[in-house]
């Protein structure tokens, strides 16, 4: 996995969601949505962080049980956004 690109998404996730806490501070693979996350994050946090990285990366997510997948956690979004921009070169 794409450490720098992790560590790129947690930034993202929380300039977007407006958090308080430390890119260091979400592992890889939690749970990043609902009460049982340790960031509790919602439905319109899906949206920012979704807007965030079509803004930064140009990868449109559209709304679907995929995208709900994809940003489950930071490690499925940067395995998916990593083959995606691998795909473009």
């Amino acid at each position: 996995m794409n450490a720098a690109l992790c560590l790129e998404l947690k930034a993202l996730i929380i300039e977007a969601c407006d958090k308080d806490c430390t890119p260091e501070s979400i592992s890889n693979d939690e749970l990043l949505f609902g009460p049982e996350a340790p960031l509790q994050l919602d439905s319109l946090d899906a949206l920012q962080v979704s807007m965030a990285i079509k803004k930064k990366y140009g990868l449109r997510l559209p709304d679907s049980k995929e995208t709900r997948r994809i940003l489950s956690s930071v490690g499925n979004m940067a395995e998916h956004l990593d083959s995606w921009l691998t795909s473009r070169k």
